[in-house]
């Protein structure tokens, strides 16, 4: 884009790295970045391509988030520590839904950018994305699995809402999009601040089974009016009517009726439990993470 955000963080004062996947610019931002003693680094490459899923060498503008962070000088500080850095940009609206899913995988793997502390991401999102990333339980066409998943893993606030009309949108010219929405509003671009939860891993949740959480709450919101006591039934687990009297969730209530926190009292419960095995649901959980990958 025109370089809004990294001028704006410039003329705040603050040490940035610029990454550009276009080395058609790299000149202009390298000469900018001569003239600035050191305020400015510019990397040839792609945040939204960090460590892709390839054998053999990474080619630019793809990158491993290792080098990025060795890079720009970032060591890796322990999870409940402060957030170690702040990433700015635009979410590509083409692969948007998926970018956040990649994101989402990273966050509870504890992967890639949160190998290094609880990486602060201030991105534009499409305000259709944004009402699916804080809508309440009960929303119809809002709350879903990624709802949960981000609400849980991150406390998110709307730093600032931008009309479309703002930004080129003829791709002819290297706009954007505005991607279509039915059922959602979508007049404007937001951008969003996700600061990962301190305390994500601190209950029976950890990295090692955040897939298996993962894809328990997409399993719940497939059929978002299905009752959670059926769920519970088809997984084979006959107590889930004395599990759920213990965490006090109403038998008969439906899964899109429970808020995200209510979801993950559940899955720590079932790790708790002895009528709970993650065996059965290992294959799935692979095919998932691939598809989303």
């Amino acid at each position: 884009g025109p370089g809004i955000l990294t001028r704006t963080l410039l003329n705040a004062g603050v040490r940035v790295v610029a990454l550009e996947n276009n080395s058609a610019f790299l000149p202009n931002l390298q000469s900018l970045e001569n003239s600035l003693d050191g305020q400015l680094k510019v990397i040839y490459g792609d945040f939204f391509r960090l460590d892709p899923l390839v054998n053999g060498t990474v080619k630019p503008p793809a990158m491993c988030s290792d080098k990025l962070f060795d890079t720009m000088g970032v060591a890796a500080v322990p999870w409940r520590a402060d957030v170690p850095v702040k990433i700015f940009g635009i979410l590509p609206q083409k692969k948007e839904r998926n970018t956040l899913w990649r994101l989402l995988f990273a966050l509870y793997e504890r992967s890639s950018i949160y190998r290094y502390g609880r990486v602060e991401l201030n991105i534009f999102i499409s305000e259709k994305e944004y009402k699916v990333l804080t809508a309440k339980p009960g929303e119809a066409r809002g709350y879903q699995a990624l709802t949960v998943l981000w609400q849980v893993g991150c406390e998110i606030q709307l730093l600032h809402m931008e009309p479309w009309s703002s930004f080129v949108t003829n791709l002819k010219n290297g706009g954007l999009a505005i991607p279509k929405s039915t059922w959602l509003p979508n007049d404007h671009l937001c951008l969003v601040r996700l600061t990962p939860q301190q305390n994500l891993f601190t209950g029976g949740l950890k990295p090692t089974n955040s897939s298996t959480f993962i894809f328990m709450v997409k399993q719940c919101l497939a059929k978002p009016k299905s009752r959670l006591t059926d769920r519970l039934n088809s997984w084979s687990l006959d107590s889930g009517g004395k599990l759920l009297k213990e965490l006090e969730i109403p038998k008969n209530a439906e899964t899109r009726n429970l808020f995200p926190e209510d979801y993950r009292r559940l899955f720590e419960a079932l790790q708790n439990s002895n009528m709970f095995t993650e065996a059965w649901f290992h294959d799935e959980v692979l095919e998932s993470i691939r598809n989303i990958n």
